[in-house]
């Protein structure tokens, strides 16, 4: 059965009255585990389009770049969009159920905000809106609010990056220090690495951007102490 095929499968259960408690249980480790990855970016990114009051099709097209569809199982797809659409749970649910799943190991977690800062990101716009949506998430997690700016600085333009923000370190820690965080940015990054956390391989993609954040500011945190 096809990953599509499966999530299908799973989120008709929520529409025919099984509990998100009793769907997720049966989600708990890989391969299965991917699913509920993916069911949780499908509820939560939907319902974050909505933050700020629009969904728009660069929203969609951003969810597409990061899942692969394809087209044998379009029609598969389109059953989970119009599922997820008629309001499965609300976004808090499907955030604690994750957590718990994941308990014990943030990694995914970060992975999944991730996917969410993308979307939310891809119509051009950050509305304050989803700032909120997203940092609640973020506490559902359990993420402090220290790993939810670095997240955020990773993906959400300002005039001026902080490599510091992007990197989660302080501009007063030595440089051995901060190479030792980017170094394992650069590890978790790894596609095998992700797999083994029940990523699925299409969200991979994801880590490409984070790879340019963080090789960036730490190019940049090295030519500003070299100057």
């Amino acid at each position: 059965m096809s990953l599509w095929s499966r999530i299908a499968d799973a989120v008709s259960a929520l529409a025919k009255g099984e509990s998100l408690a009793e769907v997720f249980d049966r989600l708990r480790t890989p391969p299965e585990r991917s699913v509920a990855f993916t069911i949780a970016v499908i509820a939560l990114g939907a319902k974050m389009a909505k933050a700020d009051g629009r969904v728009t099709r660069d929203e969609v097209a951003a969810f597409r770049e990061v899942f692969t569809i394809p087209r044998t199982e379009e029609a598969n797809a389109a059953r989970v969009f119009d599922l997820a659409r008629q309001d499965v749970a609300g976004f808090e649910e499907y955030a604690r159920r994750i957590a718990r799943m994941f308990r014990g190991d943030e990694t995914p977690l970060c992975d999944l905000m991730e996917g969410l800062f993308f979307i939310a990101l891809a119509d051009g716009d950050y509305h304050p809106d989803e700032d909120a949506f997203l940092a609640r998430v973020a506490a559902i997690f359990g993420l402090t609010e220290r790993q939810f700016r670095t997240l955020r600085a990773r993906f959400v333009p300002d005039a001026t990056p902080d490599p510091y923000a992007v990197l989660g370190v302080e501009p007063g820690d030595d440089l051995d220090s901060i190479r030792k965080v980017w170094r394992a940015e650069v590890r978790e990054t790894h596609p095998d690495r992700m797999q083994a956390r029940g990523v699925p391989e299409e969200a991979i993609r994801l880590a490409e951007k984070r790879l340019i954040a963080v090789n960036a500011a730490w190019e940049q945190i090295v030519a500003d102490r070299a100057a």
